[in-house]
């Protein structure tokens, strides 16, 4: 299934880098950033690893595809050889994940390692190159790629709209989840709705992440296989043994004046329904987290979490890693939480498969980056689009792209409002696409 080479990698200092994905892939971009800070995948630069599960567990293969590519990036990792001078989160031996939402998707649940690397954190700028010899001995290593950046194409604008679930469509599956919920076959379900639209071909999609790194420079940027957005949900950080997640649940548009803004937030904090959805959410991730931790805690109280068009209910949760188990290993783990699932889930699960009339592919699915210690970052995919790898089949001069947004089903829930809170969800990524 997964053919793990030996790798070499070598990680050096360079001269500091403003705008990283100036020197990422036009086309496909690979790049994990905050605030500016990250990396991305320099172009040029090819697939020296790719770790890639495409079946849903089985009889004969039981382990969910995040607990397999665990168990493949640890054997990866196993006979590498690293040589770190940097020695900063995202240096050294990095993979770039996205996985499927569910293990019986039809798109792919891989890691990538690229050939060169090009970060930043905390003011230092780094290359990684890796590569994989062919013998059992480093060659020296090939002269470094050209750091010069790639400018930005020609602006472009893409197309939305209804997909499959549109506005009354959601809401027939909305009043469907909540009469589940009354019978007591879920608690809590997320319902998820699409819109399906077009990007010119050849598209510089470096704009698009550059489009919500500049807006959201708060959340996670990511672009990772074909599929970009900006995800303001940590799903898990673990770094030197300790662990870290942050979890959404719960929302409100932002207000069109300060006092218009202020009465939203407070509406929010004081909502008994969305206190109730962000406590399950809340308490998926620490039963979750708990086998593998001590010392996990998380406020009793959520905190307002203020983004450019919404409020979130947060809540941090902080532990120290107990056992050897390595962020991937975390989220399989963790995935999928209540946040972006339901309660129970194998429940909420068949009700989300019953009622969505499309497969979401990797959105809501784990993405982020593992180094060969087993620490990375991993959000999960939201505010998002995934791209087509092939024009689309009516017009070659167009390709296909796909986002999706949801609310948390719960008692109490309005139909109509959750149809609005999907559409503040979508804002994101429907502005960058414009």
């Amino acid at each position: 299934m997964i053919d793990a080479p030996r790798l070499f990698v070598e990680t050096r200092e360079i001269e500091p880098v403003d705008d990283l994905l100036e020197y990422a892939d036009p086309r496909q971009p690979l790049a994990w950033l905050r605030r500016g800070e990250g990396m991305v995948a320099l172009a040029g630069s090819t697939a020296v690893a790719t770790l890639r599960v495409d079946a849903a567990p089985s009889e004969a293969s039981p382990l969910s595809r995040a607990t397999r590519l665990a168990r493949a990036w640890r054997d990866l990792t196993a006979v590498a050889e690293v040589d770190d001078a940097v020695g900063v989160p995202g240096t050294g031996l990095v993979g770039f994940g996205a996985l499927a939402f569910d293990d019986a998707s039809a798109s792919p649940s891989s890691i990538i390692v690229p050939s060169a690397i090009i970060g930043r954190r905390g003011g230092r700028s780094w290359l990684t190159r890796i590569h994989a010899p062919i013998e059992h001995s480093p060659p020296p290593l090939a002269p470094a790629p050209p750091l010069a950046p790639a400018p930005y194409g020609p602006y472009w604008s893409g197309t939305l709209g209804p997909g499959s679930l549109g506005p009354e469509g959601y809401q027939d599956a909305v009043r469907d989840a909540l009469a589940a919920i009354a019978t007591g076959e879920v608690s809590k379900v997320v319902l998820a709705r699409d819109l399906v639209g077009t990007i010119p071909a050849g598209s510089d999609l470096r704009r698009l992440a550059r489009a919500l790194s500049s807006e959201y420079p708060d959340t996670w940027t990511y672009a990772m296989d074909g599929i970009i957005g900006a995800s303001p949900e940590t799903l898990v950080t673990v770094s030197a043994g300790t662990v870290t997640a942050r979890v959404l649940a719960g929302t409100t548009s932002r207000g069109g004046d300060a006092d218009a803004d202020a009465a939203a937030s407070v509406r929010l904090a004081t909502s008994a329904k969305d206190l109730d959805e962000h406590r399950y959410a809340v308490h998926s991730v620490l039963q979750s987290l708990r086998p593998h931790t001590s010392a996990l805690a998380a406020s009793e109280q959520p905190f307002m979490l203020k983004l450019p068009n919404v409020w979130h209910l947060a809540t941090d949760v902080e532990g120290a890693l107990s056992d050897a188990a390595s962020s991937l290993d975390l989220v399989a783990a963790l995935h999928p939480t209540a946040a972006v699932a339901g309660t129970p889930t194998d429940a909420a699960l068949a009700l989300i498969a019953r009622l969505e009339p499309f497969d979401r592919g990797r959105y809501a699915g784990p993405v982020g980056w593992i180094d060969a210690s087993g620490d990375g970052e991993w959000a999960i995919a939201l505010r998002c689009a995934q791209f087509g790898s092939a024009p689309a089949r009516a017009h070659a001069e167009t390709t296909r792209v796909v986002a999706h947004a949801g609310a948390g089903i719960v008692a109490g829930s309005q139909p109509e409002s959750e149809l609005i809170e999907t559409r503040v969800k979508f804002r994101p990524i429907v502005d960058a696409l414009a």
